[in-house]
């Protein structure tokens, strides 16, 4: 399983995250204490928010730790609100189009977990997409294909029903083509440069780890928590979170559009 945080608040530099706290994403990917894999060497993403009206990035096939180049950008570049992501491949290829954060316009997503039995239902899921969108895929994982099919099912117009329609979706198409042996998870978080959804959501009912920390303004999501203060929250398992601000509001996966609840 994948590693990955996201940051919202006051202008910082990327490695007070990547790097500097005691058990940074960078030490995660050698020793994650939260995932099934502890090694996570099979590339890793930068993608970061600045004045402009798309995100930067950078995607490295290289395992983190033994990276320069991503230790000086980390140090230069200063940013609002990014996302960093270190990955374990579940089966495809480790190539920089497989990296994460997945970016489209100023739309930004990354993923830990997995459809279970993805190559059984890959080719209906990828039919799925309409022309416009299935000619933007680089990759061949089924997480930059979870971020399609968001956008497919309206997350620009509303992410909670979008997200809500994809997982739908994607379930339907693993009982058709009986792919249900391995559960379908995802720990996922996905801004459109104003705020953050967060995802935790797994068919066997134990997804990925998600959690916060609040300082202030200043929000820090993460797979696992970089350090060790008590102040770190676990995200509550079969919802999806908006985050607004510092402001958390959970629905429930399945529930109706007004089920709420804020945090």
């Amino acid at each position: 399983m994948c590693r990955w945080l996201a940051y919202q608040g006051s202008p910082i530099y990327l490695d007070q995250l990547v790097y500097e706290p005691e058990h940074s994403l960078v030490h995660q990917s050698l020793e994650a204490r939260k995932a099934i894999t502890r090694v996570n060497a099979d590339g890793f993403g930068l993608g970061w928010y600045t004045e402009r009206d798309t995100p930067g990035q950078f995607h490295e096939v290289l395992p983190a730790w033994g990276d320069e180049n991503l230790r000086s950008l980390t140090h230069h570049i200063r940013s609002h609100r990014f996302m960093a992501h270190i990955r374990s491949s579940t089966g495809t290829q480790v190539a920089r189009s497989n990296c994460h954060p997945f970016i489209l316009d100023n739309w930004m997503f990354l993923h830990n977990g997995q459809i279970g039995d993805f190559n059984k239902v890959k080719y209906t899921l990828e039919r799925a997409l309409p022309e416009r969108l299935y000619v933007q895929k680089r990759g061949t994982t089924d997480s930059e294909l979870i971020f399609l099919l968001m956008i497919k099912n309206g997350l620009r117009q509303n992410p909670i029903e979008a997200i809500r329609h994809t997982i739908a979706e994607i379930e339907a198409v693993i009982d058709e083509k009986h792919a249900g042996e391995l559960p379908f998870k995802a720990s996922m978080c996905i801004s459109d440069g104003e705020q953050f959804w967060l995802v935790r959501y797994s068919t066997d009912g134990h997804p990925p780890t998600v959690f916060s920390k609040s300082h202030g303004h200043d929000i820090i999501l993460a797979s696992e928590p970089l350090d060790s203060c008590p102040t770190w929250q676990v995200v509550k398992p079969q919802t999806i979170t908006h985050v607004h601000s510092t402001h958390l509001v959970s629905y429930d996966i399945h529930a109706s559009p007004a089920v709420a609840q804020a945090h």
